[in-house]
């Protein structure tokens, strides 16, 4: 199982980029994808998730509105489109497969090694 991301970088607040993720070695049209990201001293927290099917898709309350998840499984690839963005968007983004718990959240199982989104003036 291979996943690339790729496509952060540096943006000044309200700028936008697009992040993707190449993957490899599973049927990523039989999977549930996710990003989630990491900040500085924190926690990695759950961003976006997507249906095999690209049906459904689900995010945390602080980027709905201006992030979007979607995926093309003809290519193999997800994508995270983040639009207005932030300081308090600068993390560290990780695509990784995606299964929703128990407790209704949802998990990351195969991870990808991220790219780092840097939203400053």
């Amino acid at each position: 199982v291979q996943l690339v991301e790729s496509g952060g970088g540096l943006v000044q607040p309200g700028g936008s980029l697009r992040l993707s993720c190449a993957t490899s070695g599973f049927t990523f049209s039989s999977e549930s994808m996710g990003w989630f990201r990491q900040a500085p001293g924190k926690e990695r927290e759950f961003v976006a998730a997507i249906t095999w099917s690209g049906s459904i898709t689900d995010y945390v309350d602080s980027v709905k509105g201006r992030f979007t998840i979607s995926r093309d499984n003809d290519k193999n690839t997800l994508y995270l489109q983040l639009d207005s963005l932030k300081p308090e968007d600068t993390a560290i983004y990780y695509c990784a497969t995606t299964r929703r718990t128990l407790e209704g959240t949802f998990r990351g199982d195969s991870w990808g090694q991220g790219t780092q989104v840097t939203v400053s003036s």
